[in-house]
């Protein structure tokens, strides 16, 4: 996607094995000391201005994190005017080849599949005329007839874009707010809900080049690199900050590691997974999840607890994954099929993943949305 158009807006080294509570305990300690990843100074709200920004552009580099290697586009500095507030932008790279299109999910042991359950459907426009989202449903393990939705993403037709809220992360301005604008709307494919309010997160958070929340080591993190792929995994074990990171979204820790529901997963702990509606451990839970092939995929569903969500994304294919947003109000995932396929994405041509999903698709193209989400859009044809 496209982001030289885009203004700011302004808004109000080998895997440990740890439990799932160590692991919590480890990012709590992190969080009271302040420690974590580069981390400039945070970013303080700033007024409106509707004058133009500057840009400056730096040459391009090479860069390898922990388990990835990526080639840094060339870079655009866009500053607001009147404040020392500068963000990080890179050219849209051209789509590859496509992955192999995902493998059908069996159905969990006891569970009989019903129409279409655990097959692969396309969904959204067409990158390259080729699919790049897949949807599908899966009957909850232990809980027959309850059914989650799951997506898959290929990153190798889909660029990823951080958009960020008034309230979460909170502060401003941002290089990405709702709403999605013409420019963006052009190559929309989906967009999905991010994580906690960030009292909650117990992490940090970084948007193109502003640290907005110290990122915490050991944070589950979702990372979007600067060629616009994304990953999931442990800051400071899977990625580290370096000039190939273009955003991050920190939220809790891992759920999935090493493609398996992490030990010590506790359906009963609200402190550890959030808040629910009457404490309930079965809610509306959403989460996404990086497979061995870089694949995306995304879960949810309405009467989750966090072990369920945790083996929905293994069974996906999941290698590393984490809990995102929960609660009824906040799960999203919607995919855009304009007409023609070169349209904009609009609220008119939207479909959520589940039809019961309180989000609809209208959300993420209202100014008022305070939330940070993420956007999937196609990336361009390569040249010939």
């Amino acid at each position: 996607m496209s982001t030289q158009s885009r203004r700011p807006r302004y808004t109000t080294a080998g895997p440990l094995k740890m439990t799932a509570v160590a692991l919590t305990a480890m990012v709590l300690a992190a969080c009271s000391a302040a420690t974590g990843g580069d981390t400039p100074t945070s970013v303080k709200s700033r007024p409106a201005t509707t004058t133009h920004p500057t840009t400056t552009t730096s040459s391009s580099t090479t860069t390898s994190t922990s388990t990835t290697t990526t080639t840094t586009p060339a870079a655009t500095t866009v500053t607001v005017p009147g404040s020392s507030q500068k963000f990080t932008t890179y050219p849209p790279v051209a789509a590859g080849p496509p992955l192999p299109e995902p493998e059908e999910l069996a159905p969990f042991p006891g569970n009989s599949p019903g129409r279409g359950e655990g097959q692969w459907q396309p969904a959204g426009r067409l990158v390259g005329g080729k699919p790049a989202v897949y949807e599908t449903t899966l009957q909850e393990p232990g809980a027959p007839g309850a059914m989650s939705g799951i997506a898959w993403m290929d990153p190798r037709l889909l660029s990823a874009t951080l958009y960020s809220g008034s309230e979460s992360p909170g502060h401003g301005p941002w290089l990405y707010s709702a709403p999605v604008e013409p420019a963006q709307a052009q190559t929309l494919v989906a967009a999905f809900n991010g994580g906690f309010k960030m009292k909650d997160a117990r992490g940090g958070y970084y948007d193109y080049g502003q640290t907005v929340f110290p990122l915490v080591n050991g944070a589950a993190s979702f990372v979007i690199y600067a060629n616009g792929t994304a990953t999931v995994g442990t800051w400071g074990r899977d990625a580290v900050m370096g000039p190939d990171i273009a955003a991050v979204r920190q939220n809790l820790t891992l759920i999935v590691d090493e493609g398996q529901p992490v030990p010590g997963l506790n359906p009963y702990d609200n402190y550890l997974w959030g808040s629910t509606i009457k404490n309930q451990p079965q809610a509306w839970r959403s989460g996404v999840g990086v497979t061995a092939d870089g694949a995306l995929v995304f879960v949810a569903g309405p009467a989750l607890n966090i072990v369920q969500l945790a083996e929905l994304l293994a069974h996906a294919g999941a290698v590393r994954a984490m809990e995102l947003d929960i609660n009824p109000a906040w799960p999203t995932f919607a995919t855009y099929s304009p007409v023609p396929s070169n349209g904009l994405a609009s609220a008119s041509n939207g479909t959520d993943l589940l039809s019961n999903m309180e989000g609809a698709p209208y959300r993420f193209f209202e100014a008022f949305w305070p939330r940070d989400f993420i956007t999937m859009s196609a990336r361009p044809a390569p040249s010939p």
